[in-house]
């Protein structure tokens, strides 16, 4: 008996037990179901949290205030020691130090790598624009930089101009709007809205230019901000308890890792630390924050996996349990396939197909089921569809694996009957 024949014989003998296939498929899908369920939602996620966070491109990095997570002592670590090793003791840095306007022009001015440097300090969040006649929702957020803070961040201008350095220096009360908010003062001919007056959080500001469109996730509107110059921030909102952001951007993703040893080499001597100190600032690249909620995520994927795993055991001592009620119900019918000349192998091969084809119609019903349900958070954080190749391939595998297994031993023990006692067989 060929291959072909085994499987169709075996196909057809799966259709004519309907019942008992539709429970063994069932709980061989439920397994795979959830694992691909949870892993297309949480690639969703990662997908959003990418296009929320990853502001910048992939050839940017900042320096950013770290605050202290770790007091020697319980008291304040200025002065303190951390032992290291028995011949070396390493004085702990103040850890808590701002990033000051003047520590982030010291190195804006001293950093000679050929890159773009920028400096921003955050405003208020939550706030209302307005014009004399519309007014925004209370879900604004305001944020100043300088004449290189679009660049870095990844906007675009729809028209208008930049801030220019007089505009920095001076910080005066001009801003560039996102087109969201264009969009609500002075609607979809946003270019009418340069050179207009709006209130910002109680203050007034002359617009200078209208961002394109860049796009918003579950996680956060890119759209829904006011820029300024961090002059105007520190003039209008003060800056008392905030740090300074450094922003640097190089031209070519391979000159990174010397950008960022350049830029910990400048930025050390400018808070004053000595060879003994540890860094108190933090290098930051683009896309950590969405790294880090996704490193975050990962226990779901070992979770799932655990209950996949034990799902499919399940699957298979009840797949092996059906295959041996078979090889019973089937004994006669295997004597007369071996008395009429059927060989050992070709017995074994028919019951291996149909336990492997349970299996397999178990994992098309899984994944299918796995891949519709977790796209429903990737329509609800609005991203594309979503398809985990990998783990769909590996659940085929993992799912052949188990019917294989699960069908070796009724496989052989239909293939090692007497054909003379099966025959006899009541």
């Amino acid at each position: 008996m060929k291959t072909g024949d085994s499987i169709a014989l075996s196909f057809q003998t799966v259709k004519s037990n309907r019942l008992r296939t539709a429970i063994t498929v069932i709980i061989m899908a439920l397994g795979i179901m959830a694992l691909i369920a949870i892993i297309t939602a949480v690639q969703a996620v990662n997908q959003s949290l990418t296009q929320s966070f990853s502001t910048m491109g992939a050839n940017a990095f900042s320096i950013r205030f770290k605050e202290k997570n770790t007091r020697f002592g319980g008291g304040p670590n200025r002065g303190e020691t951390k032992k290291i090793n028995r011949n070396r003791v390493v004085r702990a840095s103040s850890e808590g130090k701002l990033i000051t306007l003047e520590d982030a022009r010291a190195f804006k001015q001293r950093y000679s790598f050929p890159a773009i440097v920028g400096i921003a300090l955050s405003g208020p969040n939550g706030i209302i624009v307005s014009n004399e006649v519309k007014k925004t929702n209370p879900d604004i957020r305001v944020t100043g930089g300088d004449e290189n803070y679009l660049q870095l961040n990844g906007y675009e201008l729809s028209s208008g101009r930049n801030f220019n350095e007089a505009d920095v220096e001076s910080g005066r009360s001009v801003c560039v709007i996102g087109n969201v908010i264009a969009q609500k003062l002075y609607g979809d001919n946003t270019g009418r809205a340069i050179d207009q007056i709006i209130t910002v959080a109680g203050n007034k500001f002359r617009i200078i230019g209208i961002l394109k469109d860049k796009g918003s996730s579950a996680f956060m509107n890119a759209d829904k901000v006011v820029i300024t110059t961090y002059n105007t921030i520190r003039r209008l909102f003060g800056s008392t308890g905030q740090s300074y952001n450094i922003a640097i951007m190089v031209s070519d993703l391979k000159m990174m890792d010397v950008a960022i040893g350049e830029a910990k080499g400048i930025f050390r001597p400018v808070r004053k630390l000595d060879v003994k100190e540890q860094d108190n600032f933090y290098i930051d690249k683009s896309d950590s924050i969405a790294q880090s909620l996704m490193k975050n995520l990962g226990f779901l994927q070992y979770a799932t996996m655990a209950i996949a795993l034990i799902t499919l055991i399940g699957a298979a001592i009840g797949l092996m349990n059906i295959m041996l009620v078979a090889v019973n119900e089937r004994t006669k019918e295997i004597g007369l396939i071996k008395s009429l000349g059927g060989k050992a192998g070709e017995v074994r091969a028919q019951f291996l197909w149909e336990s492997i084809l349970i299996s397999l119609m178990g994992a098309f019903v899984g994944i299918t089921a796995g891949i519709l349900f977790g796209n429903i958070v990737a329509v609800l954080l609005k991203t594309g569809f979503v398809i985990p190749w990998l783990w769909v391939i590996s659940g085929v595998i993992v799912c052949t694996l188990v019917g294989l297994l699960a069908g070796l031993y009724p496989a052989y023990k239909a293939a090692k009957l007497d054909p003379i006692v099966a025959l006899r067989y009541e």
